[in-house]
C-alpha cells in the first residue's frame, strides 16, 4: 500500500522522505518557502555510499517511483496524509507557524514518527515511572507537545549521520554514517501497520541489484530509541568546548577509559528506566563507528556559529538521571559547558 507522508524538515528529512520515495510512497517535506521552490523546481539529491562502494552514490527524487513536494508549514492540508516524521531540531518547533501547525496535527490524532535527537514531551509520557513534567525546562517550546496523544507519537533512534556540506544546494543532503533508523511502535495497531509497511518497502528497495543502505526498523520496546542518548553524551556534547569545536571521533577517542564510563553511565540510566541489555548498543561497538565520524556534531557546529539555542538532550539526560538518584560528573561538566558557551551566545 501507498502512504502520503508529511516530513517536517527538509534537510536530515530529506533522508527518510527519500527512502520512502523509493518505497513507493509520496512525501511532503516542510520547510522554507525558499527551499521548497528549490526543492518543487529540482527535487532533491541524496548521496550514500553502497556496500563495498568507494564513492557516493547521488540518488535523486526525481528518479523515485513515489512523489515529492515541499510546502511551508502555513501551505499544509493534514487532510492529505496518513504519517507525519519531526525530523527538524527541537527548537524549530518554537516557530509560530510550526507550533500552529504541530497544534493542528496533534487536533488530528496523526501518527508521528519523530527522528530528532531529543524526545518529544510526549513520547516520555509513555515509559511508565518517568515524570515529563520535570523535564520541560529543558526545552525551548514544550507546550508544543502538550496536546499530543503519547500513544500517537513514536521515537525512531536518529543513528544515520547525514549533513548539508556548506558547497552543497539546500536541497542535497550527504549522508556519512548509513546506518538504520530504529524505530518505537504506536499504541494503536493500525499505525503501527503504517511502519511495518514503510519498514517492508524499504527494506526491498535495490539499485542495479544491489541492496541499499538506511533501513526503518521497526521495535515493540520503548527503549530501542534511547540507545542514542549513550552516544550523545558521550560524544555528540563533548565535541562543545570552551574553544573551537572538535570532532565526535577527538572527543570519544582522546580518553577511551573515561568515554566508555560516561557511556555506561547513561546506559545505567537507560536500563533502570526499563531498557534491557538488548536494547542498547555496547560501547565497543560505538566506538568503532565513532573513528569515522571526523567533523564535529551539528550541536557543536551550532554552537560555533552562534547558535542561542539547541537539542538539550544532555539536560534531559542529566535531569532523569537526577530523578534516578544518579549522577556522574562529566555529564554534570558537559551540561555546564553547553549551558556556558549558549549563554556567551545569547549575549
Amino acid at each position: 500500500m501507498s502512504y502520503k507522508i508529511l516530513i517536517l524538515g527538509a534537510s536530515y528529512g530529506s533522508l527518510l522522505g527519500t527512502k520512502c520515495l523509493m518505497a513507493g510512497h509520496d512525501v511532503t517535506l516542510v520547510c522554507r518557502q525558499a527551499t521548497a521552490d528549490l526543492i518543487n523546481s529540482e527535487g532533491t539529491e541524496v548521496r550514500l555510499k553502497l556496500k563495498g562502494a568507494t564513492e557516493h552514490r547521488r540518488i535523486f527524487s526525481n528518479d523515485q517511483p513515489g512523489t515529492i513536494n515541499a510546502a511551508p508549514p502555513e501551505a499544509v492540508n493534514l487532510a492529505d496524509y496518513d504519517l507525519v516524521g519531526l525530523a527538524m531540531q527541537e527548537p524549530q518547533y518554537a516557530h509560530p507557524a510550526l507550533r500552529a501547525l504541530l497544534k493542528d496535527i496533534a487536533k488530528a490524532g496523526l501518527p508521528c514518527l519523530s527522528i530528532m535527537n531529543m524526545p518529544p514531551l510526549a513520547y516520555l509520557k509513555r515509559i511508565s515511572g518517568l515524570d515529563p513534567d520535570g523535564l520541560r525546562s529543558a526545552y525551548t517550546d514544550p507546550s508544543v507537545w502538550d496536546g499530543f496523544e503519547p500513544g500517537n507519537i513514536s521515537l525512531c533512534s536518529p543513528d544515520p549521520q547525514a549533513f548539508r556540506r556548506p558547497e552543497d544546494a539546500a536541497n542535497v543532503l550527504h549522508v556519512g554514517l548509513p546506518t538504520n533508523f530504529k524505530a518505537a511502535r504506536f499504541d494503536s495497531a493500525a499505525h503501527n501497520t503504517i511502519l511495518t509497511d514503510l519498514e517492508a518497502g524499504i527494506q526491498d528497495v535495490r539499485i542495479d541489484g544491489q541492496d541499499v543502505p538506511v533501513k526503518l526498523r521497526v521495535h515493540d520496546g520503548l527503549f530501542i530509541p534511547l540507545a542514542k542518548w549513550s552516544m550523545l553524551l558521550t560524544g555528540n556534547y563533548r565535541c562543545i568546548t570552551s574553544s573551537d569545536p572538535v570532532s565526535i571521533r577527538d572527543a570519544v577517542h582522546c580518553d577511551m577509559e573515561l568515554s566508555g564510563e560516561v557511556y555506561t553511565f547513561v546506559d545505567n540510566v537507560v536500563k533502570k528506566l526499563g531498557a534491557d541489555v538488548k536494547d542498547l548498543v555496547p560501547f565497543e561497538k560505538y566506538a568503532k563507528a565513532a573513528e569515522g565520524l571526523l567533523k564535529p556534531s551539528s550541536a557543536a557546529r551550532a554552537v560555533a556559529a552562534g547558535a542561542e539555542v539547541i537539542e538539550r538532550v544532555d539536560r534531559v539526560v542529566q535531569s532523569v538521571a537526577a530523578t534516578l538518584g544518579m549522577r556522574h560528573t562529566i555529564v554534570d561538566e558537559t551540561v555546564a559547558t553547553v549551558d556556558a558557551e549558549l549563554q556567551k551566545n545569547r549575549a
